[in-house]
């Protein structure tokens, strides 16, 4: 099942993939979603296996085996169709995987929200191997104080020219900063929504 926003006729399409513990219409993915949808992106929406069978009574396990993870990102990419127009990603393990099909795929970009570049408290579990090659335009939206990967962490990766990162201030896994930090979570979702948008634009327009 897919969630759609924004216009059908959209220039460019997002494949939007929850986390590992958030379901596909949790309040920072539909938040995420309608904006970008109201700023002309189609969105798509979806749930991986695991997670579309605790709507019809499943147990609440835990993810998906990464081989079925990354099918599931391969059929999607399949029905969605027009590549040269579509970018792929998600919130922390949903973009996580798609960064590790982009490239076969042949997709136009990834946009990542909150990327988990290593465990929380274990930073020299990194997962970047892979990031160090990437050949797809990357834009990952991370908080400052993401416990996946903070700005200090972050800075030490030897990570692929193609990726960029934007950094929201103050903001955790989810971009919510602290109540001290002088700015609001809704002003630094507005913020990675606007830096998403101008990013798939951009890296649209190279190719035509």
């Amino acid at each position: 099942m897919f969630l759609f926003d924004g216009p059908e006729d959209a220039a460019v399409t997002y494949a939007f993939a929850h986390g590992a513990g958030g379901a596909m219409d949790t309040p920072f993915m539909t938040t995420v979603a309608r904006a970008l949808g109201a700023r002309g992106i189609r969105v798509v929406r979806f749930e991986f296996p695991y997670m579309a069978a605790r709507r019809t009574g499943g147990k609440r396990g835990a993810p998906d085996r990464q081989p079925v993870l990354l099918a599931t990102w391969r059929d999607v990419v399949e029905k969605l169709g027009n590549r040269e127009r579509l970018f792929i990603g998600g919130k922390s393990m949903g973009g996580r995987m798609a960064t590790m099909v982009a490239d076969e795929l042949g997709v136009r970009g990834l946009v990542c929200f909150g990327y988990p570049f290593h465990p929380p408290g274990q930073p020299a579990k990194v997962r970047t191997a892979h990031l160090e090659t990437l050949a797809t335009p990357m834009l990952v939206l991370q908080g400052e104080r993401d416990p996946f990967g903070n700005r200090e962490d972050v800075a030490t990766y030897l990570l692929s020219p193609s990726i960029e990162v934007e950094w929201l201030r103050d903001g955790d896994h989810s971009l919510k900063p602290r109540a001290s930090a002088g700015i609001t979570e809704k002003e630094n979702l507005a913020l990675a929504v606007a830096n998403a948008e101008a990013f798939m634009a951009r890296i649209a327009l190279l190719n035509d």
